[in-house]
């Protein structure tokens, strides 16, 4: 099995991984970012609310166009994106595994950055195991990427941003918000 190498390799093309590979290829290194999903952006493909805050951290912008404009700036960088590839087995020498579109392969690399994301920060309680209870950040993934309705009724605990956005989201998608 032929082994492709390059100066770095970044697991993950969320904002970090991203802008990992596209600072990377402006010191002149031959980057290559490797992500499971079929979209670019991590968390932002599921961010379809106007950000808020100011015109530096993309207030106004949503979440999914971030992470699309961050892989066009990538690619134009000269940063190789693959999505939809799985790395797996990462060995002492740098090396690991990928599949990709069915193809399983080697790779090497110098260098490599783990952007693997964020998650959500789930607060277990008496009953959060129960089938239907769930983050929001859960229902958030289930309507804007799977568009799947988590319920009809829904009662939303926590009133910062994310459970507003959500719940916003979840009365957009059809769901009774009922608290």
């Amino acid at each position: 099995m032929k082994i492709e190498r390059y100066d770095m390799i970044v697991i993950g093309a969320g904002p970090a991984g991203l802008s990992a590979a596209i600072e990377a290829a402006k010191k002149g290194l031959k980057p290559i970012v490797f992500d499971e999903n079929a979209k670019p952006g991590g968390q932002l493909f599921k961010q379809i609310h106007k950000f808020f805050g100011s015109k530096e951290h993309q207030a106004g912008t949503r979440g999914f166009v971030i992470g699309q404009q961050l892989l066009e700036k990538g690619e134009k960088s000269g940063a190789t994106v693959m999505l939809d590839s799985l790395v797996y087995g990462l060995l002492p020498d740098k090396g690991m595994g990928v599949i990709s579109n069915g193809v399983n392969y080697s790779v090497k690399a110098k260098k490599i950055i783990m952007a693997s994301g964020a998650k959500e920060n789930y607060m277990a309680f008496p009953g959060s195991t129960l089938p239907g209870v769930m983050g929001a950040g859960a229902a958030q993934t289930m309507i804007n990427v799977n568009r799947v309705l988590p319920g009809e009724r829904i009662l939303m605990v926590g009133s910062g941003n994310v459970g507003l956005i959500v719940s916003y989201q979840l009365m957009q998608a059809g769901a009774e918000v009922v608290g």
